[in-house]
């Protein structure tokens, strides 16, 4: 198994090294000048040298990247252009309301999941399955920018259950932060919420067939014990595999989510640095997105182990 992690960690390095280029790259190609932007009204020729010279915007590209790459090597992600704080400053302050909103969609889609899911396997083909299906079908359908502004006018502004947006931190006011958690957490999480419904569903089904079910049964076992200890152990590795990527996906996934609710999180500063062409923190965003990226699935094939010990990542002996 260790050998397996230093290989996986050794084989993110490559990986890491072409996120950058693509990143790198595709920002040069978006139309735009940032110096023109930060500018302002200044448009006197000697002063936005100035600014480029400043920004190091005036090197090639080649030499733009490798001093880039450079810095973020040493742990050095930039300053940002907009507001010339260091990059890794801006990220580390917004990520804790990311971690939040991400988390707490996570949990809510995978209990969900799990409870309904294992409901309509056991009920298949009855009124509550089709029931579920149907839910489970809209909800993959429904974008989520389209559902967060459906709840921001029922709930939030109809009906005044929940706050329509905005963030305030958990240490600061317990109970308001969790009001204005529920509605952005509900957009992130339905989704995903289905997909794992379906995949709960289909693995209990799955696993329904075998022998050891069958002979589990036999035995006089509850249902509910059958499900507990021998279904749902097994059912569980393709779900795991599931909501490891929805957890290395928590920044990208919630960029929209954050953007519609005002939430203060990496999504929404993602979005402000590209409308704004703030390259080195729209650079450092990516990066770190693919290496949380890298980094779940490598925790999700280390839990495969536990879940089924006839799992194993060290080299067959002859």
């Amino acid at each position: 198994m260790t050998q397996y992690v230093i290989r996986r960690l050794l084989l993110m390095i490559p990986v890491a090294f072409l996120v950058t280029i693509i990143a790198f790259g595709l920002l040069r190609l978006a139309p735009g000048d940032p110096v023109l932007v930060y500018a302002g009204e200044e448009r006197d020729p000697v002063s936005l040298q100035e600014l480029r010279v400043l920004y190091g915007l005036d090197k090639p590209l080649p030499v733009q990247y490798i001093v880039w790459l450079q810095h973020a090597v040493r742990g050095d992600l930039g300053r940002s252009l907009r507001t010339r704080q260091p990059v890794s400053e801006a990220i580390i302050e917004r990520l804790p309301a990311t971690l939040e909103l991400g988390l707490a969609a996570i949990a809510l889609s995978t209990s969900i999941a799990l409870i309904v899911g294992t409901i309509a396997a056991v009920k298949r083909n009855s009124f509550v399955d089709l029931l579920t299906s149907s839910i489970t079908l809209a909800a993959v359908s429904l974008p989520n920018f389209f559902l967060g502004l459906i709840l921001i006018l029922v709930l939030g502004l109809a009906l005044r259950m929940f706050p329509p947006g905005g963030y305030v931190p958990f240490l600061e006011d317990p109970g308001d932060n969790l009001r204005r958690l529920v509605l952005p957490a509900i957009t992130l999480a339905t989704a995903s919420m289905a997909v794992n419904l379906r995949q709960v569903r289909s693995s209990l089904l799955d696993v329904f067939s075998h022998e050891y079910i069958r002979t589990a049964r036999a035995k006089g076992l509850r249902e509910s014990t059958v499900i507990a200890r021998h279904a749902m152990k097994n059912a569980l590795i393709p779900i795991v595999t599931l909501i490891g990527l929805q957890i290395g996906s928590v920044i990208e996934g919630a960029i929209i989510t954050e953007t519609i609710f005002f939430w203060p999180g990496v999504g929404r500063l993602l979005v402000d640095s590209i409308t704004g062409l703030d390259y080195p923190v729209v650079q450092a965003v990516v990066l770190v997105s693919a290496l949380s990226f890298m980094l779940s699935t490598l925790a999700v094939d280390m839990l495969y182990a536990w879940l089924d010990p006839r799992i194993s990542y060290g080299r067959s002996r002859t």
